[in-house]
C-alpha cells in the first residue's frame, strides 16, 4: 500500500481537515444501543474491525482476530484497491525493474496485494495474537469534531489490551515495520533505509487517515441518506 505519496498526502489531509469541520454540523442520531456496523466505507474499503463502542466491551480470541484478517485480506474491496495501486505504480513506473504491459501491471498488482495481506495479517491477526493486543477500531461518536479527530489520530499510537485498560500500539508500529521489511523481498527498486522509513511512515499515515474515517463514517451516512432519501414504490391496490 505504498502508491504515490501525493495522492497519499492528499487523502491523508482531506481525512484530517474536511471530516472534523463537516462534522460540526452533524449531531449523532439519538440511539439506545449501538447500530450496526458499515461493513464497507465508500462501497468499496472493507470495515471489519470497528466497533462503535466500548460499550460491554468483550476481548476477542486468537481466532476472532485472524477472521478480521482473513476477511479484510480476501475482500473483493481490497483487490480492488490493490488494482488501483498497481495501475498508478506502472503509470508512474515506480519500480522500473517490474516494467510494462500485462506482464508489468501483474507484477504491481501481486506485490500491491501482498502489501496489503502482509500488513493486515501483522496488525491484526500475528502480533495483536501475540501481545495480547485488540486490533479494533472503537468508535468515540460524541463530541466535538476537533476532539473527536484527535481520539481517532491517537489510537494509532495507543490501543486496547485484551485484559483491559489502554498500552502504546505496539501491533500498529512493530506490524508495519515488519511487514515493510518483509516487502524488500519484492521491491528491488527499493532496498534502503531512506525507503523503508518512508514507507512505514506512509502507511502509519494512511491507517491514521482511516481511522478518521472510520469515525465519521456513520455521520457521512446519515448526511448522504438525508439528500437520498429512498423512493418507495406505490403499492398495488
Amino acid at each position: 500500500m505504498f502508491g504515490n505519496k501525493v495522492v497519499i498526502i492528499w487523502f491523508i489531509g482531506m481525512a484530517t481537515m474536511v471530516l472534523p469541520a463537516f462534522a460540526q454540523s452533524e449531531s449523532p442520531a439519538p440511539t439506545d444501543s449501538p447500530q450496526p456496523e458499515s461493513k464497507r466505507i465508500f462501497g468499496i474499503i472493507p470495515n471489519n474491525r470497528t466497533s462503535p463502542s466500548l460499550q460491554n466491551y468483550e476481548p476477542l480470541t486468537s481466532g476472532q482476530k485472524f477472521k478480521i484478517a482473513s476477511q479484510d485480506s480476501f475482500d473483493r474491496g481490497t483487490v480492488a484497491l490493490a488494482a488501483l495501486f498497481a495501475g498508478e505504480g506502472q503509470l508512474t513506473n515506480a519500480n522500473p525493474s517490474f516494467g510494462q504491459g500485462v506482464a508489468g501491471f501483474a507484477r504491481y498488482f501481486g506485490t500491491a496485494y501482498g502489501d496489503f495481506v502482509i500488513g493486515d495479517y501483522m496488525t491484526e491477526a500475528i502480533f495483536p495474537t501475540f501481545l495480547h493486543q485488540d486490533p479494533r477500531y472503537f468508535r468515540r461518536g460524541t463530541g466535538s469534531g476537533w476532539s473527536r479527530l484527535g481520539y481517532a489520530m491517537g489510537q494509532i499510537f495507543w490501543t486496547h489490551r485484551d485484559s483491559g485498560g489502554t498500552q502504546f500500539n505496539y501491533s500498529e508500529v512493530i506490524g508495519n515495520s515488519t511487514a515493510v521489511a518483509i516487502s524488500n523481498a519484492y521491491y528491488a527498486d527499493n532496498r534502503n533505509a531512506t525507503d523503508a522509513a518512508s514507507k512505514l511512515g506512509i502507511q502509519l499515515g494512511v491507517d491514521t487517515a482511516a481511522n478518521v474515517v472510520k469515525e465519521f463514517w456513520p455521520d457521512l451516512e446519515r448526511k448522504f441518506k438525508r439528500k437520498h432519501p429512498r423512493i418507495q414504490e406505490p403499492t398495488r391496490p
